[in-house]
């Protein structure tokens, strides 16, 4: 009997089929333990190129004859100048990038603007032409109406003269 609970005590294998599976899973072990702090990771900032002064007084060339200890100073400048310049390259880009996609989101949001606009007009000239057919069709029969009413009232009494309209 013992045998048969160290069987039913053992985890069935969980098998993640698609990422909703994986984020079911990720919250059931998050519920397990509601008390337990939950590390949320900050964005990672952005490299910053350690000032490099722009003026450089003593500037060695990588020539062969200023000395051994003189080509490690040289090569050292050397790449942080490639460092700041690609640094440099790369902000343009994404400062470039970043206008595009705002200049894109602003020509969709006034292409939206538009559209809604023209079916906006066409909903309220349909709207019009709805309440001007109803007010056709009532003129009509006002006007039957209003004719079958009079031929009544000359008969009934042809000596009333009109009620007379103030002004």
């Amino acid at each position: 009997m013992g045998e048969e609970n160290d069987e039913k005590e053992e985890p069935k294998p969980i098998i993640i089929r698609n990422s909703t599976d994986l984020q079911r899973l990720k919250l059931e072990k998050l519920m397990k333990n509601p008390e337990k702090p939950v590390i949320i990771p900050e964005r990672p900032k952005d490299k910053g190129v350690p000032n490099v002064p722009d003026f450089v007084r003593n500037v060695m060339g990588s020539s062969a004859g200023a000395g051994s200890g003189e080509f490690h100073v040289y090569r050292h400048l050397r790449r942080k100048e490639y460092a700041r310049q690609k640094f440099m390259q790369e902000k343009a880009e994404k400062e470039q990038l970043d206008d595009e996609y705002h200049q894109k989101l602003e020509e969709n949001k006034k292409q939206a603007e538009e559209r809604t606009e023209k079916k906006r007009l066409k909903r309220l000239k349909k709207k019009k032409a709805k309440k001007r057919k109803p007010n056709k069709v009532q003129a009509k029969e006002v006007k039957e109406s209003s004719s079958e009413d009079s031929e009544k009232s000359e008969e009934e009494d042809t000596s009333e003269a009109p009620p007379e309209m103030s002004v």
